[in-house]
């Protein structure tokens, strides 16, 4: 068997802020199981014990979900599978899903959600349907969606009421389980939206740490699509902004500015709601950790 000398990699100097590099701390990441398969080592990319999301898009097979799920936590990750609910037919099929991620690969988190999909395949359509079937007792953490920008598919008509309804009964549900739970965000490209939405999750009394999305590095043209698609706020007129620049449009995008300002806005005022950083790797998952690496966040290598 080989030996591992593990030592930090030499990533040349670290960029931005003191602030930034604390914020970045415990930052979470998100793979699919196709993507991962291209991965050679995680331990290559990433610090060990950085959470990684494993995004399940319907019709992706239980089983790749579950073996993507098995490799990370041998590599030293800690795997968080998504339960969207409108691809899940029924509590029987959840249950089994529970038990084998917990049986097979030692699975203790999982961000629950709706889905993506328009129509539920089954009986559930949202995240707290699945939070109140009690398949996700002894999970240490749960994560539910956050929408600093609103949902159309949730207030088509451009409110958020639903959304806001929505994360007081999320709120409400936290105080009555065992797990910790925080709000993962859709990404967005502007800091002030997601500044004010904290502030006023903090007014109306809705605690829950948030866990910001941001997209990874990646060329204009691939987020702008991606935003497109994921139903992206107001915050997308900022690629759209840049587009329009010329000495920028080839330039890919890096999530510096949203985060600096997030990061001067959690030194100044300690209590502010973000606890975490989670990436949206639009790029390409190497692209955003070697950002992450050039910010600090050194993985630790394995040699034989």
């Amino acid at each position: 068997m080989a030996l591992f000398n593990f030592a930090r990699r030499d990533s040349g100097p670290v960029r931005g802020s003191a602030a930034l590099t604390t914020l970045l701390q415990g930052f979470s990441i998100e793979v699919m199981p196709r993507t991962a398969e291209k991965v050679e080592d995680f331990r290559a990319l990433l610090p060990v014990g950085t959470r990684v999301y494993i995004a399940h898009i319907d019709g992706t097979p239980i089983d790749e979900m579950v073996a993507t799920a098995r490799r990370l936590r041998n590599e030293g990750f800690e795997p968080m599978p998504h339960f969207p609910a409108r691809i899940i037919p029924d509590k029987a099929v959840l249950t089994d899903w529970v038990a084998r991620y917990r049986g097979e690969a030692d699975v203790r988190q999982g961000l629950i959600l709706a889905g993506g999909s328009a129509q539920p395949v089954g009986d559930f359509h949202s995240s707290m349907q699945l939070l109140e079937t009690g398949a996700f007792d002894g999970f240490e953490r749960l994560h539910v969606a956050g929408h600093p920008e609103g949902n159309k598919d949730i207030d088509p008509d451009g409110s958020d009421r639903m959304v806001m309804e929505a994360l007081r009964w999320k709120q409400a549900f936290s105080q009555r389980t065992d797990a910790t739970m925080a709000l993962a965000t859709q990404f967005c490209f502007d800091a002030q939206p997601v500044i004010d939405w904290v502030d006023r999750l903090n007014a109306e009394g809705i605690a829950l740490p948030v866990h910001i999305g941001v997209a990874g590095p990646a060329k204009l043209q691939t987020l702008i699509r991606f935003a497109v698609a994921c139903g992206v706020g107001p915050s997308l007129k900022v690629l759209q902004k840049r587009a329009m620049d010329v000495s920028k449009l080839l330039l890919p995008y890096e999530p510096d500015p949203v985060l600096e300002a997030l990061a001067a806005r959690k030194a100044a005022n300690p209590d502010f709601g973000i606890e975490s950083v989670h990436f949206f790797p639009l790029g390409g998952i190497k692209a955003t950790a070697e950002w992450t690496q050039r910010h600090g966040q050194r993985p630790v290598r394995a040699a034989a």
